[in-house]
């Protein structure tokens, strides 16, 4: 415990400056690949960590790793940064009050992500430095997470080989190894033109391109009962051909996500929808243009990381929490309506089923969930994706939760941004950023954990090889 000792104590003493890295990038939120600031401020303080920096990778110019070390292992952190359009929230306050109406905000928790795997990343470059410690620290600056799937960029430029060990984390209400598999996904653009002519003087000379929208997601909506229960498929129109009625819409755009809980499922059900697109155009004489945006493959679980991962939690224990927040958090829970308060205490007894009912009775009573959930890697698909899976296919990779916002609020929600600069949500990127660091330690100096991961990784994949669905032409946008 010594040596993981030096390294919590570290992050103790350097915590202040980690925070106030993370609520730097929650002032500034920015969305999908334009990041400069929270890349910028990112880069300085590993570069001040002596790191190497590499920037403007696989055409993202916000795009980096940072680098410490030589030789092998070579361990790297994924860290994003990325908020979400339309989540502009006063920090702290307990109901929904746009900071900018309209504007972007951190409602995935993305300025605690990167900042906790970054105080990872340092930590341990520091031990190592102190103790002579061969090896290799990477960085990852991931941009993109949301609707962008940066790393399946990162992953096609092969920035991703020849990593030992990948180490992740995300901001969440419960701490907890990931054990879930993710749903792999696609995410494309339907694209009609058509001819515009006067709706009532002379619909005969125009083509709707609106109508051929409509009619493929018509086509979509009853493929449905004909893919696998797990799939999910949804969309929204980007262009629906302009404001005015009288005139028959010459253009449409449709942008599509396809998920399922394997890459080749979602290529099946991807065809599909194709010939549904084409269908539409031929029905209507309008042109369809495929543009492609991102994809992203479902997550590999590693159960060697897992493992290890789990054990340096149960060390450190349950973050504690004053009176004044647990106070804070049931503010936001009481902003809640009681279906959503049901269905998280209900997902909490599914996860605690091994508790006394008195002990299950304390938990949910609980404003923020402090007790760790029992190990359970499944493997299973979570409903949601992840560009972590990208990483996933090119290295082991283990990644954990922590309890950053009270119980049963939801990621993408008014509540989590406005909580993204309190203390509860500094305790949890702390507390990850330790877990981390230990794991990263025990794989320093145990090699043969590092090289059961990648046995596992091996038979998981069953041969499979990493195969990216994203055009080589299409680029990051």
């Amino acid at each position: 415990m010594d040596s993981k000792q030096s390294v919590i104590d570290y992050l103790e003493q350097n915590k202040d400056s980690f925070v106030e890295i993370s609520n730097y990038i929650w002032d500034n939120p920015e969305t999908r690949f334009q990041l400069k600031k929270s890349a910028d401020i990112l880069i300085n303080a590993l570069e001040k960590a002596e790191f190497r920096i590499e920037r403007n990778l696989a055409d993202m110019e916000d795009a980096f790793i940072g680098t410490y070390g030589s030789g092998s292992p070579v361990i790297g952190f994924l860290g994003e940064y990325d908020a979400l359009s339309n989540l502009s929230q006063v920090a702290n306050a307990s109901e929904k009050r746009p900071l900018v109406a309209g504007k972007s905000g951190h409602g995935c928790g993305h300025n605690a992500l990167g900042t906790g795997s970054l105080a990872a990343a340092i930590s341990i470059k520091e031990y190592m430095k102190e103790n002579n410690i061969k090896g290799t620290i990477k960085y990852f600056g991931c941009p993109a997470e949301e609707s962008g799937s940066g790393k399946a960029f990162m992953a096609r430029a092969g920035l991703f080989d020849g990593i030992d060990s990948i180490i992740t984390w995300h901001p969440w209400t419960e701490n907890a190894v990931w054990g879930n598999s993710s749903l792999a996904n696609f995410q494309v653009y339907f694209n009609f033109k058509g001819i515009s002519a006067h709706a009532a003087a002379a619909p005969e000379f125009g083509r709707s391109a609106l109508d051929a929208a409509e009619l493929m997601n018509v086509g979509v909506n009853y493929l449905r009962e004909h893919i696998i229960q797990e799939a999910r498929v949804h969309y929204a129109y980007m262009d629906a051909g302009g404001m005015s009625p009288n005139v028959v819409q010459p253009t449409s755009s449709l942008l599509y996500f396809i998920r399922a809980p394997k890459t080749y499922q979602v290529k099946e059900i991807y065809d599909r929808i194709v010939k549904i697109a084409e269908g539409a155009a031929l029905m209507t004489g309008t042109k369809l243009e495929i543009r492609w945006d991102s994809a992203a493959s479902e997550y590999i679980v590693n159960e060697s990381l897992a493992k290890v991962m789990y054990e340096n939690m149960k060390l450190i224990g349950e973050i504690e929490y004053t009176s004044d927040e647990m106070e804070y958090a049931k503010t936001y829970i009481d902003s809640l309506d009681e279906v959503s308060k049901s269905n998280s205490k209900n997902s909490l007894k599914n996860k605690f089923k091994g508790l006394s009912q008195e002990e299950l009775d304390e938990v949910l009573e609980m404003p923020l969930t402090t007790k760790l959930i029992p190990y359970n890697v499944t493997g299973v698909a979570m409903a949601g994706s992840t560009d972590v899976g990208d990483a996933s296919f090119n290295a082991p990779t283990v990644q954990l939760t922590a309890a950053c916002y009270p119980a049963g609020t939801s990621p993408h929600s008014w509540q989590w941004v406005a909580c993204g600069k309190s203390s509860i949500n500094h305790k949890g990127m702390m507390y990850a950023a330790k877990v981390m660091a230990m794991t990263a330690l025990d794989l320093l100096e145990n090699p043969e954990t590092v090289k059961e991961a990648k046995e596992e990784l091996n038979t998981r994949l069953g041969g499979e090889k990493y195969k990216n669905y994203i055009p080589l032409d299409v680029k990051p946008v």
